[in-house]
């Protein structure tokens, strides 16, 4: 896992021992910042499953303003503090919590990466929160990514474009007009 473009371009990030968790692909990744193309210099994020921090450093390698990670797994915050140790100074915040209590004190964002393990339907919870609560700027977009088609609304977001990459599926929304 490396970081593909910007200032850290080329930086290889610590993994996860074994299959337990699953990051995303540099492939998926790659495609997922080319869609994004425009969108990420001088941009607030929320990675709000951040695991290892892959998303959210990519982020700040391609110039986002600030960055806040969050997983409720301990591990994942130690090895996301390891990989942002390579960094320079940055602006980002960190917390350990469940997604319901990292959103409920979270502001708007202009990016909102959710990524949870494919086997919790929290991507779908989290997605409902941003849309009732309006944290997702006007301008904003959410990607959720998982391991099928997103089925159903979101009351206050709309799902605009949906792309596949062999069994990973990324859904992009944005605040429903």
């Amino acid at each position: 896992m490396r970081i593909i473009s910007g200032k850290y371009r080329g930086l290889k990030l610590n993994e996860f021992d074994g299959n337990a968790v699953r990051p995303t692909a540099d492939r998926v990744k790659e495609s997922l910042f080319n869609i994004l193309y425009g969108k990420v210099a001088g941009v607030r994020v929320l990675d709000l499953f951040c695991g290892s921090g892959n998303l959210g450093i990519e982020s700040l390698s391609r110039g986002a303003e600030f960055v806040h990670f969050n997983d409720i797994s301990k591990d994942s915050v130690k090895l996301l503090k390891s990989n942002l140790s390579k960094l320079k100074e940055e602006n980002y915040r960190i917390t350990n919590a469940d997604f319901k209590t990292c959103l409920s004190s979270a502001g708007a964002f202009d990016i909102i990466f959710i990524d949870p393990p494919y086997k919790l339907e929290a991507g779908i919870e989290a997605l409902k929160l941003i849309g009732a609560n309006g944290l997702l700027s006007a301008d904003g977009v959410a990607v959720f990514e998982r391991d099928r088609a997103f089925e159903g609304e979101i009351a206050g977001l709309k799902a605009f474009d949906e792309r596949r990459y062999g069994k990973t599926f990324l859904t992009f929304f944005e605040v429903a007009k």
